[in-house]
């Protein structure tokens, strides 16, 4: 199994509203609500506590860098943009590294499955994995990964643990 890791620093974190509009259907209300002569209002977030704001910890902007060791991060890797847009339901994800790839997420609590779940995409990779926090209020997701080029599949384990000092780790864990 391969094991890479990566340690999000907190500095330059902005973090991101919960407070969003649905767009879309606030559009649909608006002309609606015009066109009976009533006044349009914003409808709340519909996605508010418990199990959408499990991924809360994650949502910022994040200079990322490889691990460690001791005080000094390792070397920069990119830059991570996570916001938590319609209504509270989807948490995005917006990756672009330091040699210039880059790559996206949605992120959501699947009410049908009773999990999170995230899939991914960058050129020419693909996760689609579920989970949830474990016990230590880390959020753990496992799946599968695809690489388009090769038209190869493996197991793969994504782990977001929030640290004390506001920095998150995120750890992958990819089968053979």
């Amino acid at each position: 199994a391969q094991t890479s890791a990566e340690t999000h620093d907190q500095r330059g974190k902005s973090m991101v509203s919960a407070k969003s509009v649905l767009a879309a259907a606030s559009l649909g209300l608006f002309a609606s609500a015009s066109a009976l002569g009533q006044s349009a209002t914003t409808p709340p977030d519909a996605c508010v506590g418990a199990p959408w704001d499990a991924f809360d910890f994650w949502v910022g902007e994040w200079n990322v860098y490889a691990p460690s060791n001791g005080d000094t991060p390792g070397p920069y890797l990119g830059h991570n943009v996570i916001e938590r847009i319609n209504g509270g339901c989807l948490v995005t994800e917006h990756w672009v590294g330091a040699s210039g790839n880059a790559g996206n997420s949605i992120n959501i609590h699947d009410p049908l499955i009773g999990e999170w779940r995230q899939v991914w995409m960058s050129n020419g990779w693909y996760i689609d994995y579920t989970g949830g926090l474990d016990d230590a209020g880390a959020m753990v997701l496992t799946g599968e990964a695809y690489t388009v080029q090769t038209d190869t599949r493996a197991p793969l384990r994504g782990t977001w643990t929030p640290n004390e000092n506001g920095t998150v780790t995120q750890q992958f864990e990819q089968g053979d």
